[in-house]
Formats: C-alpha cells, structure tokens, sequence
C-alpha cells in the first residue's frame, strides 16, 4: 500500500464532521514534525463550536535572507460535512472501503485524499532536497464546510499581524471533473447575499382593500431583478448571477393577506462587479418600484484571479509531465477557503481529485488517482525550487 493511500486510509477514518477535527491534524503533525516543521495550533471560535487550525512551516536555506526567500503552501481542510441517512451508504462512511478499485468514505475526495497527497509529497520532496531554497508550509483547518468564520481566515489574519510573506498557494480541493488534471481552478467568483423584507398591511383574503399584500408588490421588483444582465463576463468569469434561494410569507392560513414577504438571494458575481455597485443598484430599482422594504447584506468573499505565471505554469506542467492532460483554468463553482489566502499571498490556485461524489451518499475516490496526484504536488515543488533557488 502507498504511503499516500495509507493516510488517506487514516484520515478517513477519524470523524471529523464540520467543526470537528477528529485528531486528523495531530496525525499531520506527527509525521510533520520529524521533517523540521514548526507545528502551530490555532484554536478559535466558543467552547461549543470550537476549529482547530494547524500551521505548519518548514523554512527554507533563504528564509532569513531578505528578499530571497519564497514560500508554498499547501492548503486544506480536514472537516467534513454530515454523512446523510447512514442507512442509504453502502458501507460505513467512516470506515475506509474498496470496491471496484475506488475508495470510499466521507471525505475521500473532499478533501482528505487531497491532503494526504501533498502531505506524502513534501516527504518525498524534502527526502530529495533535505536542504532546499523553497520554504514549505501546510494552512489546515476544520472550519471549511461550516461557518468559515474561526477557520483560515483567522490563520490568514495571524499570519498578516506577523508579516508572514507567502508566495504561491495550493488548495487541495477537488476540481478535476472526468479525469484527474483536467482542471484547476486559478480564482473564484464572489458571493453576497441579500434578505430582503418587502413590508404591507396584513388583512383578510376576502377584503382585499383594507390590506396590502407585499407578495404582489414585490414581484414586478423581483422579476426584474432576474433580467438584470449585472456585467457580461471576462475572460476569465462568468457573467454575474442573482439567484432567489427562499421566499417565505403568510400566516400559514389561507384566508390571510400577509403583513411581510421575506425573500433571500444570492449575487456570484465576477471581478467586473464590486459589492458596493451591486448594492447600489439594488436599491435603485428597489426604490424605482417604491417598495417600503429592509434589505440586509452579507458579503461571503471577493472575487480572486490568479493569471498565468509562475504556479499556473508549474502545476500545469506537473499535471501534463504525469498524466499528459492538458489543463483548463476555472473559475467556476462556489467558494473556498483561497478567497481569504488570496488577500495575503498574491498566487493561489485550486487543485485536487474528482469532484463528482463530493457531499454525496458514498462519496469516493478513485484509487489509481492518488499516486499520480501525490506526484503532480511533488513535481510542482520541484519546479518552484528551481524558481526559488535562483539568486
């Protein structure tokens, strides 16, 4: 069995549902530590939700000279989100399991496969280069499929408080979609969402004319919000989308006009919006439609790009040299934790195993996939040692 295998195995098997760790970072730790990591861990959040983080650095023979040092790190989460009806697996979700040469377990493919492998990667780099130029450091966190509020965005902000420099960023989040390597993602798009409360005067159904129904009045608002065209893309974003997610009204009786429609939706828009121009002309065609309404905002993440350079190109060719696919840069799907590593490290990019079975009933991942993806991480840090050696 591959030592990368081996891991996975271990991972998988501690229960570490969202925002629970399970111990999967001491294991990391453990195997860490003898390379020459400094391993830190950064508790957040109250008593009853408490995230566990794991920085772990190893510098490099630059670090102390200025200006010559340069870091990658490698990014993930070890939490997991709740396995489903237990009833509806083929086999225990914590228990890991091979059948027809796929391995499954929650988590498999999001994301322990993906920190395995680069885990057993920096082994086997730094086995190589016992003394090498490039700095390497792990950002792990188990506050990624929930809140995402005491998880690595906290780490970031300790980072910044210390003038941490940080160059290139690999997130172990799976990306691939028919085979491994088939694509990276290189930035993602921004999320905010609105809850929106459009008020009337509640009244009986039959008298129509003593109320105010705010369903009515806030449905010529909402269908024009759906033809919007926010921005029309770029080169490397899809157009802005606003999606409704909820619409909640009524009593619950049939014969009662509501008094308040509450209508929740979401913007992913591109970097050719900004949060504050998606407000303002929310409110101008909200205002325009002279709704009395309460409209409140939570911006989830900016827009971030990483444009090809030196991390596109070494994981790229990592990806061709191993498996001879050729890469398509994304960046389409949700968020993730890159959108608050990117506001301090200028290069970060998305790349992991299949994404198919990802948050499903017997979630999996394809065996003969983990030693390639284990290689592809240890071929990119041979090429950024390359770049970080030169003087």
């Amino acid at each position: 069995m591959s030592r990368a295998l081996h891991l996975t195995e271990q991972l998988i098997s501690r229960r570490s549902v969202t925002p629970e760790d399970g111990g999967c970072q001491d294991i990391l730790s453990q195997r860490l530590k003898p390379l020459g990591f400094a391993c830190e861990t950064i508790a957040s959040g109250p008593e009853n939700f408490r995230v566990t983080n794991l920085w772990a650095k190893r510098p490099g023979r630059l670090e102390a000279t200025p200006g010559a040092g340069r870091t990658l790190v490698f990014a993930g989460h070890t939490d997991v989100v709740p396995t489903g009806p237990l009833d509806q697996w083929t086999s225990d979700p914590f228990t890991p399991s091979h059948r027809d040469g796929k391995l499954y377990g929650r988590g498999a493919s999001d994301m322990k496969t993906g920190i395995a492998a680069f885990t057993v990667a920096a082994e086997e780099f730094l086995a190589a280069h016992p003394n090498p130029a490039l700095s390497i450091a792990l950002l792990i966190t188990s506050d990624e499929e929930g809140p995402s509020v005491d998880g690595t965005v906290v780490v970031c902000d300790r980072l910044k408080a210390r003038g941490e420099k940080l160059d290139w960023c690999i997130v172990g989040e799976p990306t691939s979609v028919e085979r491994l390597g088939d694509m990276i993602k290189n930035g993602r798009r921004g999320t905010m969402s609105g809850k929106l409360t459009v008020k009337g005067v509640q009244g009986h159904i039959a008298y129509p004319q003593l109320a105010k129904n705010p369903v009515h009045l806030a449905l010529p608002a909402l269908a024009e919000l759906a033809t919007v065209q926010w921005d029309k893309g770029n080169e490397f974003f899809q157009p802005t989308s606003w999606q409704v997610s909820n619409i909640h009204a009524g009593t619950g009786a049939g014969n009662v006009i509501p008094g308040t429609v509450v209508v929740d939706f979401n913007f992913r828009y591109s970097s050719d919006c900004t949060p504050e121009g998606l407000q303002k002309r929310t409110h101008e065609l909200l205002d325009r439609h002279g709704l009395d309404y309460q409209l409140d905002w939570v911006v989830g993440g900016l827009p971030f790009l990483t444009t090809p350079g030196d991390l596109v190109q070494a994981v790229t060719g990592a990806i061709r040299a191993e498996t001879g696919v050729e890469t398509e840069l994304s960046t389409t799907g949700g968020t993730s934790d890159g959108r608050f590593i990117s506001r301090i490290c200028p290069q970060v990019i998305e790349f992991g195993p299949l994404n198919a079975s990802i948050h499903k009933i017997d979630e999996h991942v394809v065996v003969a996939d983990i030693e390639p993806l284990k290689n592809i991480y240890r071929r990119t840090m041979e090429t950024l040692e390359a770049i970080a050696a030169r003087p």
